[in-house]
């Protein structure tokens, strides 16, 4: 009797570790599984090049500037055509690289104009168990089923003008797919059924506002995030102009904040009760463009620009790149690179350094380092802390626009032509 006691307990512990440690070998959505950058890893590489701890790496179809997502032993990418025509999906597997899937998913007889420096394939899409949802803004999102490959939904009617290529990433919370299309005219942000694309709700930016800005201030690329604030659930949308406090249920809005003009794209962040967004750029007479890093407590109602920012800081603050926060202190690199580290609660300087090269990927915390890789492929690691502690620098070769994904003891690394393993 005690035996068959001790091999139950043997098969229930082992299962419970299996269950634990599969846990870290997903990345769902952009910025990590909380939308924080933190990895939940142990152990990470800390020295790589082309030649040296890469475990494999696979060409890419197309391009694309959009994040890896992981579950389980699948690695999802999306890319697309550089001209805009086709619009794909790519699977790989975790261990090998193998090419699991790819699909065009979308096509566009004429696409929209981008950017020079956008792709059409700029949203990480977010993945859980058995579905991943892919999103390519005005030019569809669809849900894909992981463990057959076959297209679950597909929605091509929400329009967006872009004007310089989509960006926001997607949102999945419960039952609820998340969706910006941001652009030049009635920028919205909806809410669509994750089983069947149907929207749940949808809203429009106030028209009493936005109607007399020029359709250029408009724009946004920004990826929300859902915060808990006093019982309530809220979507945290840093949209062009002002950020919007949505709840995250009905789509109502419960409290606004203005700042300025347009291209809103870091994401928000939530850290010991207190919302960070970023303004995206300011443009003043007599100075060059900025942007700015508030600190904002969630809890108001209505228009609370004056009731409720804690701290405001406007010095090497990056436009593209999102900030992470490690122990109560904030990282952000400035798209020039330079590195500036805040105290969270208070927005005082506590160390600034700068980094060689020129960055649109955020930096990520992982196994007690932050990685900030430029986007040329080099990668400075950091050891947080009060002062500047530089641990090691890598490089690959090509463009990279990416965040890093970190799982199991593996990084992912998505370039302009690659997909890398690195171990």
């Amino acid at each position: 009797m005690k035996t068959k006691i001790y091999l139950v307990l043997i098969v229930f512990t082992s299962q419970f570790i299996f269950s634990c440690s599969s846990e870290t070998q997903n990345w769902t959505h952009f910025r990590g599984s909380d939308s924080n950058a933190h990895a939940d890893v142990e152990v990470a590489p800390l020295q790589w090049s082309e030649t040296e701890n890469v475990v494999w790496k696979v060409p890419v179809k197309g391009l694309g500037w959009s994040s890896p997502v992981v579950y389980g032993n699948q690695v999802w990418l999306t890319s697309a055509e550089k001209d805009g025509h086709e619009f794909y999906t790519l699977c790989f597997d975790l261990e090998s690289g193998k090419l699991l899937d790819e699909k065009t998913l979308f096509t566009a007889e004429n696409p929209q104009r981008i950017h020079g420096t956008n792709s059409y394939a700029t949203p990480t899409p977010c993945i859980e168990e058995g579905r991943v949802y892919v999103h390519y803004g005005n030019f569809g999102t669809a849900c894909i089923n992981t463990d057959n490959f076959e297209v679950v939904w597909k929605r091509e009617d929400m329009p967006c003008d872009h004007m310089q290529g989509p960006a926001s990433s997607l949102l999945l919370y419960k039952d609820k797919l998340i969706v910006h299309l941001e652009g030049t005219k009635d920028p919205y942000v909806a809410a669509l059924d994750k089983n069947t694309g149907e929207t749940i709700w949808k809203s429009v930016r106030p028209k009493e506002i936005y109607d007399p800005l020029e359709p250029v201030y408009r724009k946004s690329y920004q990826t929300p995030i859902v915060i808990n604030a006093n019982g309530k659930e809220l979507l945290i949308s840093n949209s062009a102009f002002m950020c919007f406090a949505h709840d995250v249920n009905t789509g109502e809005v419960i409290w606004t904040i203005e700042y300025g003009y347009d291209s809103t794209v870091s994401q928000p962040l939530f850290y010991n009760g207190l919302v960070y967004v970023n303004s995206g750029w300011i443009f003043l007479d007599n100075r060059e463009r900025f942007t700015q890093q508030y600190a904002i407590d969630p809890t108001g109602t209505g228009d609370v620009t004056k009731t409720h920012v804690k701290w405001m800081y406007e010095d090497e603050v990056p436009q593209i790149p999102t900030p992470v926060i490690v122990d109560g202190l904030m990282y952000m690199v400035h798209d020039r690179g330079m590195v500036t580290c805040l105290d969270a609660m208070t927005g005082k300087l506590v160390w600034r350094e700068e980094l060689k090269g020129n960055f649109n990927s955020s930096p990520i915390y992982a196994a007690g380092n932050i990685y900030f890789i430029n986007v040329k492929g080099e990668c400075t690691i950091v050891k947080p802390g009060n002062t500047f502690q530089k641990v090691s620098e890598n490089d690959v070769d090509g463009t990279v626009k990416a965040v890093p994904v970190f799982v199991g003891d593996k990084m992912i690394l998505r370039s302009d032509k690659f997909l890398y393993a690195i171990k």
